[in-house]
């Protein structure tokens, strides 16, 4: 089994760690909460004291955080992670950033002679808690390969998706997708109620006809209608309107430097900042119904 180094136990990092350990692996974890720390020291994980005694003598280290600018500080510097892991180690990064800010960690990483994938993930706090993650995986055919018996016991679809970067550029057009998805489902719901026509019967026929998405048959923004979603639980998240609003905030970015339009996703954009502006950036972005239902 393996020592892993696990920087960034939140919401979705812990229990990733936690299924790492479940499957025999050694854990060295760091993150800034007491909490976090506490919940990965009774899982069975390591503690430590510093991102740079999270990465000596670790054969994997994975980060799972929410900014570039964090993934930089970590990876990079006397302190950080390829300074002090063992040459030809494997790093694994699960945040969703930017993809130029992507393709600048596997150069560096290259150059201390560590392999590298970036690997964002789809699926949520559910899909971390049950290792059921979808992992986007960007790098070289053998450091995938490496990557591929870490990666299965914390998720159960890993799709390599090409060279450096391109697992962020999937997991950016994904999540513009979805955060699109989410307002029209959620628009089609409130135009239903005043039309006199049932969340129920809207949701049978949608599920079963060409308007049939993810985000309704999975992920319905309008409580009864699934088991075991936000829209049942207060909107408690899930994934955080204020994460999906960071990462089209990135697909903006991206179309920004590839210099192309896209339109609908601008104003997606400019609604889930709404949402966050109105203090509702820590609900589930399904909560993005709330702008429209004001009943």
């Amino acid at each position: 089994m393996a020592r892993i180094g696990f920087i960034g136990l939140g919401h979705m990092g812990l229990p990733m760690a936690m299924n790492l350990i479940k499957n025999s692996h050694t854990v060295t974890g760091f993150d800034l909460s007491p909490s976090a720390m506490k919940s990965l020291a009774t899982a069975g994980g390591i503690p430590a004291k510093s991102v740079k005694e999270a990465a000596i003598s670790q054969d994997v280290m994975i980060t799972m955080l929410q900014k570039g600018a964090q993934v930089e500080d970590v990876c990079l510097g006397e302190n950080g992670l390829f300074a002090n892991a063992p040459k030809q180690s494997l790093f694994i990064d699960c945040s969703s950033i930017d993809v130029q800010q992507t393709r600048l960690i596997h150069k560096k990483a290259h150059e201390c002679s560590l392999n590298v994938i970036d690997a964002p993930v789809s699926g949520g706090v559910a899909g971390a808690e049950k290792a059921t993650l979808t992992f986007m995986v960007g790098g070289t055919d053998d450091a995938f390969k490496a990557a591929q018996p870490f990666l299965s016991v914390m998720g159960k679809k890993i799709i390599h998706t090409g060279a450096a970067g391109s697992g962020q550029a999937a997991k950016i057009c994904n999540n513009m997708i979805l955060g699109i998805s989410m307002i029209a489902v959620s628009e089609a719901f409130v135009l239903a109620q005043q039309l006199g026509l049932s969340a129920e019967k809207l949701f049978e026929v949608v599920t079963n006809s060409s308007g049939q998405c993810w985000a309704i048959s999975q992920y319905p923004p309008v409580k009864g209608l699934l088991e075991n979603v936000p829209a049942n639980n207060h909107y408690k998240p899930g994934f955080t309107a204020a994460m999906m609003l960071k990462d089209l905030n990135l697909s903006q970015q991206s179309a920004a430097k590839a210099a192309i339009k896209t339109p609908i996703a601008e104003q997606a954009t400019a609604l889930y900042q709404q949402l966050v502006d109105n203090n509702m950036g820590d609900l589930d972005f399904s909560a993005i119904i709330k702008l429209f239902d004001q009943k």
